[in-house]
Formats: C-alpha cells, sequence, structure tokens
C-alpha cells in the first residue's frame, strides 16, 4: 500500500523476486503516485523530492542508518544498470560537494573526511584553491568543500516512471483504489477498499506515508501510537538559469543543508532543482520560500537573476519519537515500510530488500 519511491520500489523487487504483488494506491488513478490536496500539496513526498543520494556523506558511520544508507547505494547501482539494460533508464550525476559558510562548519567537514577517508570512502577535501574555478557561481561565504564522488542525485520521477513500467511488464498488479481498513483473516489480511471491495493477501507491506497511522488503528487500536508519523512539509523550485552553469560543475551542491541540482538534461543545461525546505505540518510558508529562493540572502546573482519555472511542495513522514526510517513488524504478516522523512529515495532499495527478506525468511509472527 503506498505507491510513492518506497512503496513501489518494494512492489517492484518483491514481483521480479518471483512475488504475486498488487500495489494499492488512489494516486494510481492519473498515473501518478499519491494523492494531491486542493492547495496543490502532494501527499506523497516522492513527487516532491529532489533525488539527492548521500550516503558516503551521511554524518555517521556505524549504525543502522549507516548500514541502510550503504546497503541502498550498491543496490541503486545494481537497480540502475539492470533497469537500463531492460530499456528503463534512469538518469543520474554523480558527486555531491558539501559547502562551509562558517569555522565551525569547516571543521565539521574535516573531521568528517578524515573519518570516512579512514574506512576507505573517497571522500576529498577541496580547499579555496579547488574552490576557486567555481568562486564565482558558489554561495557566499564558501570556505572549504568535501567531495563526496560516490554520492550522486538521480531523477525521482524517472525513477518512479521506470520502476512502475518494468513492474508492469513482469506482471506487477495496480490497482488505483484506498485502503481503509485491514483485518485477519485465515492466516493472512482482509483488505477493505473505499469503494467497498475487499481483496486478501498473505502478506500487507504498508507503505503510504502519514496515512499508515490510520491503517494501523484498524488493527491495534491505540498501540499503534508506538508507530506514530507527523506531517513535515518541504517546498522545492525548479528555475531557468540566463546560462548553463560551468560544465566542471561538481554534481549536487549542498550549501547550509540547501541542494542545487544541476540538470543537464533539461533545456540545454539551463535547469537547477533548489530546495528543499523543512516546515513542520501541512501548510506552506511564503517566507520560507522567499529564503529558499535567496539561499538566505547568499545567492549568487546567477541564482538571483534565474527564473522560476515550477514550485512544488510535498508531505514527508517523520517518526515521532523514534529514528526514520520505520521497518517494523507491528503483526504477524504485517509489514511497516515508512516514516523515511528526507531518505525515502536514497533509502529505498534497502527498504525493499528488508521487505523481501522478512517474507521469505517466513517471519509471520510480529
Amino acid at each position: 500500500m503506498g505507491a510513492g519511491i518506497v512503496g513501489l520500489a518494494c512492489a517492484w523487487w518483491l514481483q521480479g523476486r518471483g512475488h504475486q504483488v498488487m500495489l494499492l494506491d488512489p494516486g494510481l488513478a492519473g498515473g501518478g503516485t499519491g494523492d494531491d490536496d486542493p492547495g496543490g500539496v502532494q501527499r506523497s513526498g516522492s513527487r516532491a523530492a529532489l533525488g539527492v543520494l548521500m550516503a558516503d556523506s551521511f554524518h555517521r558511520d556505524r549504525g543502522r542508518a549507516w548500514e541502510l544508507r550503504q546497503r541502498s547505494q550498491k543496490l541503486w547501482s545494481q537497480w540502475r544498470r539492470d533497469l537500463a539494460q531492460r530499456g528503463h533508464p534512469i538518469p543520474y550525476r554523480a558527486g555531491v560537494l558539501l559547502l562551509a559558510a562558517d569555522g565551525a562548519e569547516v571543521e565539521r567537514l574535516v573531521a568528517l573526511g578524515a573519518r570516512k577517508r579512514a574506512l576507505g570512502l573517497p571522500l576529498e577535501p577541496w580547499d579555496q584553491q579547488r574552490l576557486e574555478p567555481l568562486q564565482p557561481t558558489l554561495p557566499q561565504p564558501t570556505l572549504a568543500g568535501l567531495h563526496c564522488g560516490r554520492d550522486g542525485q538521480i531523477d525521482p520521477g524517472a525513477a518512479l516512471a521506470a520502476l512502475a513500467a518494468d513492474g508492469r511488464q513482469r506482471g506487477l498488479a495496480l490497482r488505483a483504489e484506498a485502503a481503509v481498513a485491514l483485518q485477519p483473516e485465515r492466516g493472512g489480511w482482509r483488505v477493505e477498499l473505499a469503494g467497498g471491495g475487499v481483496e486478501q493477501a498473505a502478506w500487507v507491506v504498508l507503505a503510504p506515508g502519514t496515512a499508515a497511522s490510520t491503517l494501523l488503528e484498524s488493527v491495534l487500536g491505540k498501540e499503534r501510537d508506538r508507530w506514530a508519523l507527523e506531517p513535515v512539509l518541504g517546498q522545492a523550485l525548479e528555475l531557468e538559469l540566463e546560462a548553463p552553469l560551468p560544465s566542471h560543475w561538481p554534481g549536487t551542491v549542498v550549501w547550509r543543508g540547501l541542494n542545487l541540482v544541476p540538470r543537464p538534461d533539461l533545456e540545454g543545461g539551463r535547469r537547477l532543482w533548489l530546495g528543499a525546505t523543512l516546515e513542520p505540518g501541512s501548510r506552506a510558508d511564503p517566507d520560507e520560500l522567499v529564503q529558499l529562493r535567496q539561499l538566505g540572502d547568499a545567492a549568487p546573482e546567477w541564482l538571483r537573476g534565474a527564473r522560476v519555472v515550477r514550485h512544488w511542495q510535498g508531505l514527508r513522514p517523520r517518526p515521532v519519537g523514534q529514528p526514520a526510517p520505520l521497518l517494523e513488524q507491528p503483526a504477524a504478516g504485517l509489514l511497516l515500510a515508512t516514516g523515511h522523512y528526507r531518505n525515502g529515495v536514497l533509502l529505498a532499495p534497502a527498504s525493499a530488500a528488508w521487505v523481501a527478506e522478512r517474507i521469505e525468511a517466513g517471519h509471520r509472527d510480529a
């Protein structure tokens, strides 16, 4: 349940491993993923994602979150190769450059690079001399950088389309309807649908973002609060530049938590994605959008002069009181794969692999 990038990845991976899978999401009626509300907010955060894959550059180097990122990095490489061979390529741009705007950020980047290089990872420090050819185009101040060559960025829309098209070719069933309740039945699950229909399944995988709480309540009652989720809104912009960025621009640039993502495949390289904000709740703040547009008054002239082509918003599900994501088994034959917050695109493959392992090991007990 849920045809965002995580739900779709789970369904595609399971179908490819020989399982019979139905993907359930009302947003599939329009060929997209997830519902929009009248205010234009994408209920599925996947459609508002920028697709930046930060695995090696993650601030930790051990533990569950680190291991999920490393596993996903390897799987995304495999998935992109396999999908391209079957006629469904996903645009990918290698390299993420983290920038430091003050002394404290410089220290953090230096320490991060040292720790990761000690693990054999290719994180390269960029000093002022190395940054000099880029200085007219970088936000200011920029004092230092850390380049992560194995990290990168994929197009989320193209990834969703590739997984869906390849999944359908493999026999993945798609149903554009919402589930309203779950009930255990004959060793499996009875799934009640909004239109009055019913589906039966041996296993149910919940990946519908914040809507997971409602479905869990139908099964667990107030115990569902253990897996509570809250919405966090993100706004992003697509800009048209007056001239393309230099060809030596190093992939995605991250400045004080904001991503500048060039799109060399669009309009002769004159498109750039900029985002994303972090706003509690589900209502966009116009002031946050202004700050994003101007990088908090640090935007270089080329960015200030760009034309806004598209403004989009999305809701990301964040676990309450628990680390993201929620990969849990609340009941026998029921798996929860949601709450990925800002890392749904990055962690989709590792989440799908976890789901498949639980099902194939036959771990029906919660």
